[in-house]
């Protein structure tokens, strides 16, 4: 499966290792992570804003489901999130440290079936919640593709 990991790349990357294995435990369940992060994706050559912009886009509309680490406020993960659920209509789970108090009314306020929020006590519970998620999307799924997914949301 194709799976989108946002994170924090120039807003508050406080949280950005958190994001880093996200994108390693995707890739370890032999899925695949498109994310600027992913050492599999380096650029010889710097990439200017519109060059990103167009890339991760792309990316965004070539995946399946979008995983964001979402701890740290940023302006790019909030785009990533509303183009990924209203545009290309594609399951979100947004994942939070659960030491963070304070998440954006953008994103909790948010009643689209397509985004699950899931807050994390350490990266084991992290991975737990990941492969949860991805077990109720193959129960969901017919074999012929991800449907929307029913979850219910926990702030």
């Amino acid at each position: 499966m194709i799976v989108y990991c946002a994170g924090a790349i120039k807003g508050d990357t406080a949280y950005q290792n958190n994001y880093k294995e996200i994108i390693r435990f995707i890739e370890s369940m032999s899925h695949t992570a498109l994310a600027e992060l992913n050492g599999k994706f380096k650029f010889s050559l710097p990439l200017n804003d519109d060059q990103i912009y167009s890339r991760d886009i792309k990316w965004i509309e070539g995946s399946h489901l979008m995983i964001a680490e979402i701890s740290g406020p940023s302006l790019g993960v909030g785009f990533e999130i509303a183009y990924a659920i209203f545009q290309r209509e594609i399951p979100v789970l947004a994942l939070v440290s659960a030491d963070v108090k304070k998440i954006s009314a953008m994103i909790t306020g948010c009643n689209s079936k397509l985004l699950t929020i899931k807050r994390y006590k350490n990266i084991d519970d992290m991975h737990n919640i990941i492969s949860d998620y991805f077990k109720n999307l193959e129960q969901e799924s017919d074999g012929k593709g991800i449907h929307i997914p029913v979850h219910k949301q926990s702030h």
